[in-house]
């Protein structure tokens, strides 16, 4: 059991909230997220590394909620960026500018020239015609800018193929065999200043090795372009480190740390790493209510009021969530299987199939665990449905940190013209 979220008194509780009385408040669905799961999970990798020239930037695409940002910056988290706009969300989170990296393969001329101006520690480059494009733009402001390239390891990362990013075939990096060469461009481009090398080969890896294999790969290329007379003075080792979501064997961070001083502590480099789920993943819950229980010719169906829209990892990943109910049940309680699906007019809308579950009913409360990450952020208004609500809580305190909007305002944003006026 989650030790941030767990039963007191019957109810399920964030910290010292429970998650009842917020559905009374809120309604539902509703995201919670726990300030004392993602402080424990920054210190942990904070401590990790203590004692090390290590940087960590938490990934906005996790979780960009402003006062998640808040919280962890406070804790002196850089960011890790892939668009202006996550820029803007780190800078107005409170991260110093010199404490944002700003990755992704598509950045626009105007990005580069907003974090240019913004003075950010490092933009990741991922292909050639970035680099030139990054040039033109650096030298038309009278700015130089800190890079590294992104490799591309060819590491199986052994993940799902959606979140693999470190393979020949993905769109991400430049190919390792073809970095010695790309910085020999960089280096006759002005504005630019090539002083990192770059990698991420993709997300919830549960297994060192490899992380290893990427990481070894790059620091043979350190050497090789150093030797090629490149001053490569940082290291950005990405981030990908797995969570608990079922019964996976996830590598422990103590073993991550000591795997990742042993391989570049020799190389005098400024390492940075950039956790996302590892940070918010489990420190957030869906919570949902149920809207019916219906009794199919072959299975049994409970009908949530979350949706894909709102959650869309099962759908996209086949992912697994832990689901539980708000309400406590008796230990001995029969539990049968079930599935578990919301309302949008999809097949794909199903949050579990044949889930073993205690008896629930109309109007019951379940909470979908390990939530934190990739949910509200890639939430849409599918089907009209509003985003749902966000919910902070600080020990006995909570705070609504995105609210709902109402239909009336999602209408107000569009126009119909004048000619289709009757």
């Amino acid at each position: 059991m989650n030790p941030h979220f767990t039963y007191r008194d019957g109810v399920l509780h964030a910290d010292d909230v429970s998650l009842m009385d917020l559905a009374a408040e809120v309604g539902t669905p509703f995201y919670c997220y726990s300030s004392a799961a993602l402080e424990a999970n920054y210190r942990a990798f904070a401590d990790a590394f203590e004692g090390s020239d290590t940087g960590i930037c938490y990934a906005l695409k996790a979780n960009s909620n402003l006062a998640v940002i808040r919280t962890l910056a406070r804790l002196g988290a850089g960011a890790d960026v892939v668009s202006e706009g996550e820029m803007r969300r780190a800078l107005a989170g409170g991260v110093p500018a010199d404490r944002i990296v700003f990755s992704g393969v598509g950045k626009t001329r105007g990005e580069m020239r907003s974090a240019l101006e913004a003075g950010i520690f490092q933009l990741n480059v991922e292909s050639i015609p970035e680099l030139e494009a990054l040039s033109e733009v650096a030298t038309s402001i009278g700015r130089t800018a800190a890079i590294a390239i992104r490799v591309n390891p060819d590491v199986d990362a052994k993940t799902h193929a959606k979140i693999a990013t470190g393979k020949k075939e993905n769109k991400f990096g430049i190919d390792i065999d073809h970095a010695r060469a790309t910085y020999a461009r960089a280096a006759e481009l002005p504005g630019i200043e090539a002083v990192a090398v770059a990698v991420h080969i993709g997300s919830q890896l549960t297994s060192l090795e490899p992380f290893r294999d990427a990481f070894e790969r790059v620091v043979e290329l350190v050497h090789a372009l150093r030797a090629d007379g490149h001053d490569i003075q940082r290291l950005d080792l990405g981030g990908g480190l797995g969570i608990l979501y079922r019964d996976e064997e996830v590598s422990a961070l103590a073993s991550y740390a000591g795997m990742v001083r042993s391989i570049t502590g020799n190389l005098g480099c400024h390492v940075t790493l950039e956790p996302g789920r590892a940070l918010v993943g489990n420190a957030g819950v869906l919570v949902s209510k149920v809207i019916f229980r219906k009794t199919g010719v072959h299975r049994e169906f409970l009908i949530v009021d979350a949706a894909m829209n709102d959650l869309i990892r099962p759908s996209l990943y086949d992912a697994w969530h832990t689901i539980l109910p708000v309400v406590e049940p008796n230990p001995d309680a029969p539990r049968s299987p079930i599935d578990v699906v919301g309302p949008v007019c999809e097949s794909g809308d199903t949050f579990a199939v044949q889930r073993d579950l205690p008896h629930l009913d109309q109007e019951d409360l379940v909470a979908f665990l390990s939530a934190g990450a990739y949910g509200a952020v890639m939430a849409s208004t599918y089907n009209t449905r509003p985003l749902v609500p966000e919910v902070l809580v600080s020990g006995a305190k909570h705070a609504v940190v995105r609210r709902r909007p109402t239909i009336e305002e999602m209408l107000a944003a569009e126009r119909v013209p004048e000619w289709l006026d009757p």
